[in-house]
């Protein structure tokens, strides 16, 4: 299908990019993405995947804009307090890039639910701020062989990783949600805003570099960052038989809910610097 007049102007960044051009642009206006989580950093991911043209976006979130939530979660503003966050983010992408079908989930993740919504999409992007969804997004992708990126922040730092079938997942680093009670909250801990820019763009070029094939992804490695420093560092993993394709995978058999409620934390001060050295230590030997 040849672009309109209007899609060669907005695109034509993007067109004139190698790497991209004209085909990788029709793959992004064909691709399909979902993204999990409306908040901090969820915002920069779904603005910049729709920016970029990617025609299909859902967005899961159960919650509703708070005023607190606008220091961070550039998608939604002021006259938006109340709404919900999928609604919010839709209308803003609605704005932003007509291109784009934005299919809103104003719902809660669940074992029930979650295989039939990935099911729709090539590719799923994680921003919650809590460790239950994170494992059940996980374990989900990975029995479905779904690919996927996931990302977290607190306070003045942020890491991601990228998963396809048979790469390292989130479990083959961290086994277990960590205790209840172990973890800071938002509220407790706090986070400058502009970390879920940093971290959320970060992740939406994850996303454009699959859904394009190009470049290295973070597969088999976890990208952290300190903000106060400026510093970044990539940590290898390894693959374990948690990360094994659908067909033969025989640790995750079912999907499993967790009940703890906790936004998620700097992970490697959490499990310590041993983290370097034995990437695939459990969580749980180390709180």
């Amino acid at each position: 299908m040849a672009f309109s007049d209007d899609q060669v102007e907005r695109y034509s960044r993007h067109i004139l990019l190698k790497g991209v051009g004209g085909r990788g642009q029709r793959k992004l206006l064909d691709a399909r993405v979902l993204v999990v989580g409306a908040g901090g950093l969820g915002s920069p991911i779904s603005l910049y995947l729709a920016a970029a043209g990617v025609g299909h976006l859902g967005i899961v979130d159960p919650d509703t804009v708070e005023l607190s939530n606008l220091q961070r979660q550039i998608i939604h503003h002021t006259s938006d307090v109340g709404r919900a966050k999928v609604h919010s983010a839709a209308r803003k992408i609605a704005d932003l890039n007509p291109d784009v079908e934005v299919v809103p989930y104003e719902q809660r993740l669940s074992a029930e639910n979650i295989l039939d919504i990935i099911s729709n999409y090539d590719f799923v992007v994680e921003g919650t701020d809590n460790f239950p969804t994170k494992f059940l997004v996980n374990d989900a992708c990975v029995l479905s062989d779904t690919p996927f990126n996931q990302g977290g922040i607190l306070r003045f730092q942020g890491q991601t990783m990228t998963h396809v079938p048979g790469s390292a997942s989130y479990r083959c680093v961290y086994r277990e949600p960590p205790p209840p009670g172990s973890v800071p909250t938002c509220s407790e801990a706090g986070v400058l805003g502009a970390i879920a820019g940093m971290l959320g763009t970060i992740q939406a070029t994850e996303t454009l570099k699959y859904l394009l094939g190009i470049g290295d992804l973070l597969v088999n490695r976890i990208l952290f960052f300190d903000a106060l420093t400026m510093q970044t560092r990539v940590v290898d993993v390894k693959p374990t038989e948690w990360a094994e394709p659908a067909a033969s995978n025989t640790k995750l058999d079912r999907l499993v809910e967790y009940e703890q409620a906790a936004c998620d934390l700097d992970l490697e001060q959490q499990y310590g610097p041993k983290l370097e050295v034995s990437p695939l230590e459990s969580p749980e030997t180390k709180v």
